[in-house]
């Protein structure tokens, strides 16, 4: 178990932390999420014992072992991948140590024998014996080939090292595990093994991510990091947003009856609880949702963005022909005989194993890059609003956000003044003096929420998304999403976020070297089609 005790944390004026108090127990997974700058990574640094608070304690059980993702590459460059993953099990190595010091010893005693004898043992108790065969399984599981499992870490790719401190977090089965970002820098289909591995976890997991999805699959609570406090909610992520925004309603809406609004809460228990029993976790979620009481439903303090596409037009039947597209750089065939027609009504989620096929083909089609064959052509009822994975070129001035907006107010607009653009301002949460802030100084996620004014005020009737997720917390991704599904016009979509992909697109293209799969179907349908699997691999290889 891990006891939090009135831990405090400040940084000046800043109170991160007052007299937070709570316990996290074993068969548990805990989602912990906030806004950006809330204190989510701070709070694993703290139970890690990295940092120390300005008061209290965190105490954890006698002889419990803890292990937390580290995120720093460059740690381990002169060791062996084999051997960065074996570090995990700091008490395991220890003891190698230390019996292996005896044997190299020419001087050593009975005694010291007799104490080798006692390590192994208990080396052998923890593992030891099969340790190698098991940080090799468990390399393999997350992507990273044998081959590899022998280079220095500083000699393998960068995307390989993630999965390598991943596995050294996992390994050794701890009895609490910390991750900051797990799935950062995986693939589908590493990431599905991560959330199969902890829903099976039987200890202790406390993640911080921002892929819903994830939380969704792992978690059996959410600790929410908000006000400087941290409270614990039974379910996960979508059972928390969706409770909070329910009893949120129920407390405003004063024409129902009270014990409506009560039945209206159980009703919605029973359902989640339901769903919660098909799950990879069934037992321990089902167990917690059944013990959930009315009362530990709150309505959640969280602003979210007001993220509303509005078309001016609505599209015509011509909207977007490809014929034979094609693109390689620096001698990389990213994709190949690209072509295909875009529908009325079309929600498309594009998706390919290099990160920069997708980013460049939407480069392409936006005139910002050139492709080395084929063509393409726009309708001319189209009004459409990029949102580009980089977005730097954009902030090269240190304008107001106010002016900054200004400079993107379309032709058809003839009153932007000030109220106006406040208006887009404020929907993306910048309000007050916020509107005077120069755009020199903004945080990754603020300039992500300016482009997104940006796109709001060209009123589009498409719009193309390149990894739309990136930097932003978890209330402007739920709104961002909400949003794209209540769009009326088309989108063409790219991210990471699954729920994302899932919960918007109607259709998936895939762009390969060897040409393109097209498919009208959801993400989820798209991913588990035994058919595509199999032409995946062979468009792949």
């Amino acid at each position: 178990m891990i006891s939090v005790k009135n831990v405090t944390l400040a940084y000046g004026k800043r109170v991160l932390f007052d007299e937070v108090n709570l316990n996290f127990v074993k068969g548990n997974c805990y989602g912990v999420i906030g806004a950006n700058g809330a204190g989510k990574s701070t709070f694993l640094k703290i139970v890690s014992g990295e940092i120390e608070p300005n008061k209290g304690v965190v105490e954890i059980g006698k002889g419990e072992r803890m292990s937390f993702l580290k995120q720093n590459q460059f740690e381990f460059d002169e060791q062996t991948v084999l051997n960065t993953v074996l570090m995990g099990h700091k008490m395991m190595m220890d003891v190698m140590q230390k019996k292996d010091a005896i044997y190299l010893n020419p001087d050593a005693t009975e005694d010291d024998y007799m104490k080798a004898s006692e390590l192994e043992a208990e080396f052998g108790e923890m593992g030891g014996y099969t340790a190698e065969s098991d940080a090799a399984t468990l390399l393999g599981s997350l992507g990273v080939k044998e081959l590899y499992h022998q280079s220095l870490m500083k000699d393998i790719p960068g995307n390989l090292k993630v999965r390598v401190l991943l596995a050294q977090a996992l390994f050794g089965n701890p009895d609490i595990l910390l991750l900051d970002e797990p799935t950062n820098g995986l693939d589908i289909e590493t990431i599905s093994w991560l959330e199969n591995f902890l829903a099976d976890y039987e200890n202790i997991v406390l993640v911080v991510s921002h892929d819903r999805h994830f939380l969704d699959a792992v978690c059996t609570h959410v600790a929410d990091v908000d006000r400087s406090k941290i409270k614990i909610f039974t379910g996960n992520y979508t059972f928390w947003y969706e409770s909070s925004q329910l009893m949120a309603r129920q407390i405003n809406d004063k024409n129902k009856k009270t014990e409506e609004k009560r039945q209206a809460l159980l009703d919605f228990i029973a359902r989640f609880s339901a769903n919660a029993s098909k799950s990879k976790q069934a037992t321990s979620r089902k167990k917690a949702l059944e013990k959930l009481t009315i009362e530990d439903i709150q309505p959640s303090n969280r602003k979210y963005p007001g993220i509303i596409f509005q078309p001016l037009r609505e599209v015509g039947n011509q909207i977007l022909n490809v014929e034979n597209l094609s693109k390689t750089v620096d001698g990389r065939l990213l994709f190949d005989k690209v072509s295909f027609s875009v529908n009325k009504g079309e929600k498309i989620a594009f998706l390919s194993r290099d990160p920069l096929a997708v980013t460049n083909f939407f480069d392409i089609i936006n005139n910002i890059g050139k492709a080395d064959k084929g063509k393409f052509e726009w309708g001319t009822t189209i009004t459409k609003a990029y949102l580009p994975i980089e977005n730097n070129e954009f902030f090269t001035e240190g304008l107001t956000l106010m002016d900054w907006l200004r400079q993107f107010v379309p032709a058809h607009v003839t009153d932007a003044d000030e109220p106006f653009l406040r208006g887009f301002l404020g929907k993306m949460l910048f309000s007050g003096d916020d509107i005077m802030k120069k755009t020199n100084v903004l945080s990754g996620g603020e300039k992500v929420r300016c482009m997104i004014s940006r796109m709001m005020l060209q009123n589009p009737n498409l719009i193309v998304l390149d990894q739309p997720t990136n930097h932003l917390d978890l209330e402007s991704i739920q709104s961002f999403n909400e949003g794209c599904q209540n769009f009326p016009g088309i989108v063409l979509l790219t991210s990471h976020d699954h729920t994302f992909m899932q919960t918007v697109a109607t259709r998936v293209i895939e762009l390969t070297p060897k040409g393109m799969i097209d498919r009208l179907t959801t993400f989820d349908d798209y991913l588990e089609d035994e058919r595509v699997k199999q032409l995946r691999e062979e468009m792949y290889s």
